[in-house]
């Protein structure tokens, strides 16, 4: 099945519906990678998004994975956290944006602090926003998309 029919089609049964009956969902299918260094909040924000209809396509928990993994997997919106121990998400999400040449896909820096204590480095950087991890969400990630123009998805 490809990627796009998958957006349209959803191979669980729902009441009422046959398997693989087209659906009407307001959201497209957004496709995520999600770099943290912690392994429960990856796992915890991983389900999360799921539930909520985010395709969790990887996750990483330092600069070299999030480097590969952003590669091989084109991930439409990347979940990024500030402070990955002892490396920089912010440096991190500049390399990210460099290493995708002319259409990088969005990066949305994560932290557990709060915005105002990195506000001038979050609008220095090339992410697209800011999400507290306690406001982590399939719909703010959809807000956030939608602020910049498009739904985040290759040709959107």
């Amino acid at each position: 099945m490809s990627t796009d029919l998958r957006s349209v089609l959803h191979s669980q049964d729902r009441p009422g519906m046959r398997a693989g009956t087209p659906t009407c969902d307001p959201e497209p299918m957004v496709r995520c990678l999600i770099v943290d260094d912690s392994l429960r909040f990856l796992d915890a924000a991983r389900g999360l998004l799921e539930r909520q209809g985010i395709t969790v396509v990887g996750v990483a928990s330092n600069s070299a994975d999030a480097l590969r993994r952003s590669g091989e997997l084109r991930p439409d919106v990347t979940l990024l956290d500030i402070d990955l121990g002892g490396e920089s998400g912010l440096e991190l999400a500049r390399r990210l944006h460099d290493q995708a040449g002319p259409a990088p896909a969005p990066v949305i820096l994560i932290s557990t602090h709060a915005e105002q204590d990195y506000a001038e480095l979050i609008a220095a950087s090339p992410a697209i926003g800011f999400l507290p991890k306690t406001a982590l969400s399939a719909d703010a990630i959809h807000q956030l998309l939608a602020g910049r123009g498009d739904d985040g998805l290759p040709g959107g």
